[in-house]
């Protein structure tokens, strides 16, 4: 077992904070297919929840994506048996390909990597001359960890909680520092967009029980303001 294999419980349907985590990995799933057809050529990075990895494979008639734990990929396998995406387990430093892609997908794993301007570095040379690159990452400045912060209940927005850990998070975004890292992987931004304004805990919005309309407005909103929504969504090119 590696260490990746260790953050196999995080990603259970039982966590309370899978709530958020469909909410934003459905919506940004869409918000990438409303962008880009059917036919484009994808590489993707990460497994996760599988959430994104199962909508994309149905969508995308070229599709692969990677992941370093093996028992993540089980997990996969056993919860979406009709899926048929090509996996590839490998550490994301050591994957090598000659073929270029229309699109490079990095779905909220900059938050676990050592080195993700290396990474995004290293997956350049993977697109085509006109192909792009999506990146997604979480916001330490979303608007309910703002809150907490006035609150007096959180010392610093970039303090990972106990959850993230879990996940193998080793790090918060904010906007700028999101740029920055993108910056110096010499990728343009092409366009920026948030990914759902939370504006509260999750416990108090799921005691308010909002309907599908209400949690659809909210990632909506969050598509202007980036700097105060829970992710942040970058298209990029070289």
């Amino acid at each position: 077992m590696n260490e990746l294999d260790k953050t196999l419980s995080a990603y259970s349907a039982d966590k309370l904070y899978y709530f958020d985590e469909k909410l934003i990995l459905d919506w940004y799933a869409q918000r990438v297919i409303d962008k880009f057809p059917g036919n484009s050529s994808v590489l993707d990075l990460g497994l996760g929840h599988g959430i994104t990895a199962n909508i994309f494979g149905n969508h995308f008639t070229d599709y692969t994506i990677l992941d370093g734990s093996q028992e993540i990929i089980n997990k996969f396998k056993t919860e979406f048996p009709e899926n048929t995406t090509n996996i590839v387990n490998t550490f994301f430093e050591d994957f090598k390909t000659d073929k270029r892609y229309d699109l490079i997908i990095m779905g909220f794993i900059l938050e676990h990597v050592n080195d993700p301007v290396q990474i995004m570095s290293y997956y350049k040379k993977f697109l085509k001359q006109t192909g792009k690159m999506i990146l997604s990452v979480p916001n330490a400045e979303m608007m309910n960890r703002r809150l907490g912060h006035y609150m007096g209940i959180l010392d610093d927005v970039t303090e990972l909680s106990g959850h993230d850990k879990e996940l193998g998070h080793v790090r918060y975004y904010t906007v700028d520092t999101f740029k920055q890292d993108v910056e110096k992987a010499d990728l343009k931004i092409k366009n920026i967009e948030g990914i759902y304004l939370k504006p509260f805990t999750t416990k108090q919005i799921m005691s308010l029980n909002f309907d599908s309309k209400v949690l659809n407005a909210l990632c909506m909103l969050g598509v202007q303001y980036p700097e105060l929504s829970s992710g942040i969504m970058a298209e990029c090119e070289i």
